[in-house]
């Protein structure tokens, strides 16, 4: 491997189980990677399990490629070339009626080609629809004839899949295809930038059909999603089930104004936007995001509940609940005033809600502008500065002893209110008002961006939004600017890992990691500081969302799923911690969730750093 051009190659031991199971799993996503091509054409399935003998491979994959070129498309190719049955998917666009006539006449001339070799239409699966036509073909005339009478003998009625080996339908009969003739969606408006991808609704009609039914994300163990499917096991629940839901919605086969209906605000209640389908989906399918869009549909249509008021604005009245925390946070002291509580905002009485700090943390805690040889951006969440103040302040004592000099400037004179990422808004689909607050944070940010300061938070939904969420909704150069500074509380750290002095400890720590931690893979750092720099013998917790998921946990038809979902793991993983393990969790949500489900308290690392300075 290290002789360049003259020699390349050579042979690598995989005798490490972690290594064996990477490579593993790359080739278990190879068909999964060709699929999640972004363009209308994909590779298609109906000639990929030909096989011939090993020594014909060779020959037969050159004179499928010419068949291509003759038809002037591309194929994909895969897999275990070592037993003859190389995958092969010519990439074709299955809405379009030449396509399928393309499919078809490759179809009969590859088939033709393995009959040639000798070899089998069906290496390693079953033939199904596609193939049942060709049985003639591929077996003689007798053997099919005895495939109709034995059929006949055990299912008289046909009930059991029908056209399926017996009596087949014409493999390129378009009415049965996903999208049939007359397949069309209508354009609408839509929030985000969906321009990566064809099609309507400004791409977002490309994105959701980038479902593919591969079922990623019905699994029970293992990453992160589908943190609901995994509680109730319906399908609707899942991303699948969704994708297809408004896959079906957004092409008229539900009925008009179906993508604002209640039924498909019932499909979705139960996402809880984790990101996880993003990031572990193999075809990338972004639910959290197509969320926000049915959000702003639904809301468009039928407006905003007192409850999704009260979650959109909470940064605007924080300010004043905060100044009079002692009177907001007797809801859960004086008995009754929960279940009041309850009646009036749909926030569930069997939890408490988080406490309002009066002593709240101010813009004048910080300097405004940025100083010394190592300044850093320190993004101030609506959630620390009014909740956990105390977090905020432990992570400025941490950055100014890792030699920073933290700063947070303030927004332009027209309005004295605290900077948002506008999160609030987006959860129940308040767009215009989302964008706003993103635009105003934005347009705050982007000078030190552009200057190659570091932006950093402690709230990491919050933080990463500037990563994700704001640029597709901005979808400007100031956001992309901003979005490539941010970095977590513990990436920064690992910047300067010299920079800072601990006293030492020996300590075990239980990490949760944040759904969005998760889906931008930057739970590592985390774990890192805290075995590294903190000394900690740190075991993170391989759980799915903690079920909090931000206000999702609140809601009054939510809790019990909320409460499952952190029952299956997390909580007990939590309980047989000893008492001396410190737990960890950088997530508001996820700190209230253990709280509330095992009666222990998690903490952020910038709290537990600065208690070891």
């Amino acid at each position: 491997w290290d002789k360049g051009d003259d020699y390349c190659g050579g042979v690598i031991d995989a005798i490490d189980p972690g290594m064996q199971a990477r490579v593993a799993e790359m080739r278990k996503s190879g068909l999964n990677i060709m699929m999640s091509m972004k363009s209308s054409a994909k590779p298609v399935s109906f000639l990929e399990d030909c096989a011939v003998e090993l020594k014909d491979l060779a020959e037969y994959t050159d004179q499928l490629t010419t068949i291509f070129t003759a038809h002037g498309v591309k194929g994909t190719w895969y897999a275990h070339a070592s037993v003859g049955c190389l995958h092969v998917r010519p990439v074709l666009d299955m809405r379009k009626g030449d396509d399928a006539a393309i499919m078809r006449s490759i179809a009969e001339d590859a088939f033709a080609l393995v009959r040639k070799f000798g070899g089998s239409h069906s290496g390693e699966h079953g033939d199904g629809i596609v193939r049942s036509e060709f049985n003639n073909t591929m077996f003689g005339p007798v053997l099919p004839q005895l495939f109709t009478k034995v059929k006949g003998l055990f299912d008289p009625n046909n009930m059991f899949n029908p056209g399926k080996i017996t009596d087949a339908p014409k493999m390129d009969d378009r009415t049965l295809f996903r999208y049939a003739p007359g397949y069309h969606v209508d354009d609408f408006p839509t929030q985000l930038n969906w321009s990566d991808w064809p099609g309507n609704a400004g791409g977002m009609q490309g994105a959701v059909e980038m479902c593919n039914n591969n079922g990623a994300c019905r699994k029970r163990d293992g990453g992160v999603m589908c943190p609901s499917f995994r509680v109730t096991g319906a399908e609707k629940d899942s991303t699948r089930g969704r994708a297809n839901s408004l896959r079906l919605a957004m092409s008229g086969q539900l009925g008009a104004k179906a993508l604002a209906s209640p039924d498909m605000a019932d499909t979705m209640k139960l996402c809880v936007s984790c990101k996880a389908c993003k990031h572990e989906c193999p075809t990338g399918v972004d639910m959290a995001a197509m969320k926000i869009e049915i959000s702003a549909l639904h809301s468009a249509e039928n407006g905003l509940s007192r409850r999704d008021r009260l979650i959109a604005y909470l940064p605007d009245y924080a300010p004043i609940a905060a100044s009079l925390a002692p009177l907001f946070n007797l809801r859960d002291k004086l008995p009754g005033l929960a279940w009041l509580s309850q009646i009036l905002t749909g926030f569930s009485a069997k939890r408490p809600l988080p406490l309002w700090q009066r002593r709240w943390f101010q813009s004048t805690e910080l300097a405004v502008t940025p100083i010394g040889e190592r300044p850093v951006l320190l993004f101030v969440d609506t959630f620390s500065r009014y909740f956990e103040p105390e977090n905020l302040r432990s992570a400025q004592r941490v950055l100014s002893a890792a030699g920073f000099t933290p700063f947070a400037p303030l927004p332009d004179q027209r309005s004295t209110k605290p900077l948002c990422c506008g999160r609030t808004h987006l959860s129940v689909g308040n767009v215009a008002r989302a964008r706003d607050t993103a635009q105003r944070l934005v347009e705050t940010y982007a000078p030190y961006a552009a200057a190659g300061i570091p932006i950093v938070g402690l709230e990491p939904s919050c933080l990463l939004a500037l990563k994700d969420e704001i640029p597709a909704l901005l979808n400007t150069q100031d956001a992309q600017q901003v979005a490539k500074m941010v970095l977590t509380f513990e990436e920064l750290l690992l910047t300067e890992k010299t920079a800072l002095r601990l006293k030492p400890l020996q300590a075990k720590a239980l990490l949760h990691g944040h759904c969005h931690q998760k889906a931008f893979d930057v739970v590592g750092p985390v774990h890192t500081v805290l075995s590294e720099l903190a000394g900690f013998e740190v075991e993170q917790v391989e759980t799915s969302c903690c079920g909090m998921a931000g206000a999702f946990g609140y809601g009054t038809e939510t809790y019990d799923i909320s409460m499952k979902m952190g029952a299956s793991k997390l909580f007990p993983k939590v309980e047989q911690a000893s008492a001396e393990t410190v737990l960890v969790a950088d997530g508001t949500s996820c700190r209230c969730q253990i709280a509330d489900g095992t009666g222990r308290d998690a903490r952020h690392v910038a709290a537990i750093l600065a208690d070891r300075l």
